[in-house]
């Protein structure tokens, strides 16, 4: 694999210009952070790289290959299945139930894991929207404010756990707080 790389990016919906000329590089096996503010395009950008869009000029490469891991605003869970069930749909066959298991009391979710996912409070969605991108056989992995709803305490363990768990992977991670990607270990910033 190699870096991922962005050359005069354009993208326009319904004729509004969201991303104009945008030129970054990511770097592959790095943890890099992108910031800007609300609606500047940095849900865009991240659908981009996970070819869910299609730019309207411009070169992206260091995409072709990859399996991507991501974990959007919204959790997309499927709200009848169990906790678990959510997260072994894209588990990597690497992934005994015990390490399920032990990944989700990591995350303080031990006692709900078994629970419809539906019923679970937006901080619980959130860590198990996290955890099935984690376990997830991806090498590159995308992340759309992924602790947001967290209180402090339980983002600060959320973040170690993460940190842990990128191993030699790629990570893109997108938040309005810079904080985050110093305690997750960014090493780029790309600003919007």
């Amino acid at each position: 694999m190699a870096d991922i790389s962005l050359d005069r990016i354009c993208k326009s919906f319904d004729g509004k210009p969201v991303l104009t000329d945008l030129s970054c590089r990511f770097p592959e096996h790095g943890i890099s952070c992108v910031t800007g503010p609300s609606g500047e395009g940095k849900t865009t950008l991240l659908r981009l790289i996970a070819n869910l869009e299609i730019p309207d000029s411009g070169m992206l490469t260091g995409t072709e290959g990859r399996k991507v891991g991501m974990v959007f605003q919204e959790d997309r869970l499927i709200g009848s299945m169990s906790a678990i069930d959510n997260v072994r749909l894209t588990a990597s066959e690497e992934h005994s139930r015990n390490e399920l298991e032990s990944a989700f009391r990591a995350l303080g979710l031990g006692e709900s894991m078994h629970q419809p996912a539906g019923t679970l409070s937006g901080g619980m969605s959130r860590r198990v929207a996290l955890l099935r991108a984690l376990c997830s056989d991806s090498d590159l992995l995308l992340f759309d404010e992924p602790f947001k709803g967290l209180d402090e305490k339980t983002r600060t363990a959320v973040i170690s756990y993460t940190r842990g768990a990128l191993l030699d992977r790629t990570c893109i991670l997108v938040t309005h707080d810079e904080e985050e990607a110093r305690m997750l270990g960014a090493t780029v910033h790309v600003r919007i």
